[in-house]
């Protein structure tokens, strides 16, 4: 059994090429090679769509990653190539992404993974990861994660501020509507 279905056509292929135009191959080579680092697995990292379905389609090298950050995340990876396994695998990755603090809208669906509906959501989830695993011993990609920088003012400083004339939105001194035409000039 397949898991291609017939090609979208109108609407839903407009939508679905909407979808993959944002998907980046550079981010998504860069998840593939991270991935390699963090697991130790020999996968292909090219960053092209086809391969990127390819290598974490059934979950399999999610799952690894997952338990390379932090050993019995995923208690059981399912080898099995059924559907129904595969999408078990997909969805222990995304319980174990959420634990390890990657916010819930950069998770992503099983079938946006599974069925290839939308493979960009795929690879936001897998930065995010990325840069939550700094924090659990392992390389990270992307951005650092910044720390939360908490300040302390007394009632004092906050009534200061409170007098403060901000220029910060700037004046209207030399503003005039010179130049300012709307629609069709009007002739005469």
């Amino acid at each position: 059994m397949s898991t291609h279905r017939a090609p979208k056509s109108g609407f839903a292929a407009e939508a679905q090429r909407k979808i993959n135009s944002k998907y980046s191959e550079e981010l998504a080579a860069e998840c593939l090679e991270w991935i390699k680092e963090v697991t130790g697995e020999p996968i292909n990292t090219s960053g092209d769509m086809d391969n990127f379905f390819e290598v974490l389609k059934d979950g399999t090298v999610l799952c690894t990653l997952a338990n390379a950050i932090e050993a019995g995340t995923v208690k059981k990876v399912n080898t099995s190539k059924m559907a129904f396994k595969c999408m078990e695998n997909i969805s222990a990755f995304l319980e174990a992404a959420k634990k390890f603090g990657v916010p819930p809208q950069e998770t992503f669906q099983s079938v946006d993974l599974w069925e290839r509906q939308n493979l960009n959501s795929v690879v936001i989830c897998i930065q995010s990861l990325g840069r939550k695993a700094g924090k659990y011993g392992k390389p990270s990609i992307g951005p650092k994660e910044a720390d939360k920088n908490e300040r302390q003012f007394s009632d004092e400083q906050l009534r200061a501020g409170q007098t403060v004339i901000s220029l910060q939105y700037g004046s209207n001194k030399g503003a005039t509507q010179s130049g300012i035409n709307f629609g069709n000039t009007r002739h005469m």
